[in-house]
């Protein structure tokens, strides 16, 4: 006899006992198992008597059977009485007699809740849209000169996107401080890589010109001697060198990859490129934007397993992302409730897309799956081998499938949404993820 407890919207607890014969035989035919290959002084595999396997194995039996007797039970409980068990359950033994005929036990766990979208028809969804142009073209290969660029002496006056070679000394107090001091260190203005006001300070210095200012620190500094504090620096610069772009000639093509040298080939790739690149990040946004109206109108409850989970992963994945990065993770674990959040909205969100994909079935078919991967084969010099690589893994075509479904599931959303239309900024939109 066993009977089900609702703890709370999601939680619930199942109260059972099974028969302590049953763990009995178990654990006595665990034994037997052992025994047929274990190795223990003085006796010959098979040979050992049940005592002995019972005395170096009995516990290690006991609590193999027992997971497995209440695991499959709590199976078969949850099966008769339709629960959708999300997660693991947790078991408790209670305290008995060990003459009594049951163990008497309880199993705390939860279930899915159940989801149900609220009206989208209210919903307002900003879909962004771009058509790529020449402009846009030609935008790219300037930056693609720019990246490419060299810097020559020029006698003049430092400027922005200047690279400058300088001496500085920087002193708080009237004395120098760590990190404050560098001799020949090279500087392109305007990159950011120091700090705005010390950049405006060299602007407009010449080779061999030396000059004193004063400058605060930002609060948030890293160097703590010096954050929000004034210092004064003093620099020296020895070198202006201007950037200079390279031609748009054969040499340039080839070194971006075109190997016959044509500007024309060149121009078509880019915009091939582009034309890719536009459609993945404009997808980013528009699904970005439909799974949040998703979330908007939808509520319910979400179960902490699956959230504890998604929280756990997510962790991972950002130490195994810093690492690749160069950075040291052995040893440190990052604070598992700063993924709380994250974890809680993607746990919705995947089962807002379950509830989504089942009700209107916008499964993955097979067609739109062999597309998707068409496209994304253009990208590489051998298309075919790329389909065959993902043809034979099941693995890497579930990964497409799901893709797929999103789509499936964001197309659905944008028919019950309003929708207004909006065009993105090019630079803006290919400077984000």
């Amino acid at each position: 006899m066993s009977t089900i407890e609702t703890v709370n919207a999601l939680e619930r607890r199942l109260n059972a006992s099974i028969p302590r014969q049953v763990i009995q035989n178990g654990v006595a035919n665990r034994l037997q198992q052992i025994g047929r290959t274990a190795k223990i002084a003085g006796f010959r595999p098979g040979k050992i008597p049940a005592k002995i396997l019972e005395r170096h194995y009995g516990v290690e039996a006991h609590q193999e059977v027992m997971d497995d007797v209440l695991q499959r039970f709590f199976a078969h409980e949850a099966k008769e009485n339709k629960l959708r068990v999300a997660g693991y359950p947790q078991f408790e033994i209670k305290p008995a007699d060990p003459a009594d005929e049951k163990i008497e036990f309880s199993a705390t766990f939860e279930i899915y809740p159940d989801v149900e979208v609220g009206d989208l028809s209210s919903e307002e969804v900003v879909r962004t849209n771009y058509e790529l142009t020449d402009d846009d073209v030609d935008y790219t290969i300037a930056k693609l000169r720019k990246q490419r660029s060299i810097f020559v002496i020029a006698e003049r006056q430092a400027q922005n996107e200047d690279q400058v070679n300088i001496d500085f000394t920087g002193k708080l107090d009237g004395v120098a401080f760590a990190g404050g001091e560098a001799k020949n260190y090279l500087v392109v203005l305007g990159a950011g890589r120091m700090l705005p006001d010390f950049e405006k300070a060299i602007i407009g210095m010449k080779a061999g010109e030396t000059k004193s200012f004063e400058m605060t620190f930002p609060e948030n500094y890293h160097g703590k001697e010096v954050a929000g504090k004034q210092v004064t620096f003093t620099v020296t610069l020895n070198k202006v060198e201007a950037p200079q772009l390279p031609e748009l000639n054969a040499d340039f093509v080839k070194s971006v990859g075109v190997t016959d040298g044509d500007t024309g080939k060149l121009k078509i790739e880019i915009r091939k490129n582009l034309q890719r690149e536009l459609e993945r990040r404009l997808n980013i946004r528009n699904k970005e934007a439909a799974m949040e109206a998703l979330l908007k109108v939808t509520h319910f409850d979400v179960p902490r397993t699956l959230v504890e989970n998604e929280s756990n992963n997510l962790m991972q994945q950002t130490t195994r992302d810093m690492e690749e990065r160069g950075m040291k993770m052995a040893g440190m674990q990052l604070p598992l409730e700063s993924f709380k959040e994250q974890a809680i909205k993607r746990v919705r969100l995947g089962l807002i897309l379950a509830f989504l994909v089942y009700k209107h079935a916008l499964y993955a078919e097979l067609e739109q799956v062999k597309a998707m991967i068409r496209r994304y084969a253009e990208s590489f010099d051998e298309p075919e081998q790329v389909i065959r690589w993902y043809e034979t893994d099941t693995k890497r075509r579930q990964e497409v499938d799901n893709l797929v479904i999103e789509d499936n599931v964001v197309a659905w959303v944008m028919g019950q949404v309003k929708v207004t239309e909006k065009t993105a900024v090019f630079a803006e939109l290919m400077g984000g993820a």
